[in-house]
């Protein structure tokens, strides 16, 4: 399971990067928790939303 959630934040951030949007390591340990079911992917997003657009 580790490394299934470490391939899919890979793939993400190679993505990331051809748009010239590499993840960061904050980025990274919260698409881990995401994934690990340690936090809830809505709550994540309301705030990164929120974060971004105010």
């Amino acid at each position: 399971m580790d490394n299934d959630i470490e391939n899919i934040i890979e793939n993400i951030d190679f993505s990331m990067r051809m748009e010239n949007m590499p993840l960061t390591s904050e980025d990274k340990t919260r698409l881990r928790n995401c994934l690990n079911g340690k936090d809830d992917i809505h709550r994540v997003l309301r705030e990164t939303i929120q974060k971004h657009t105010l």
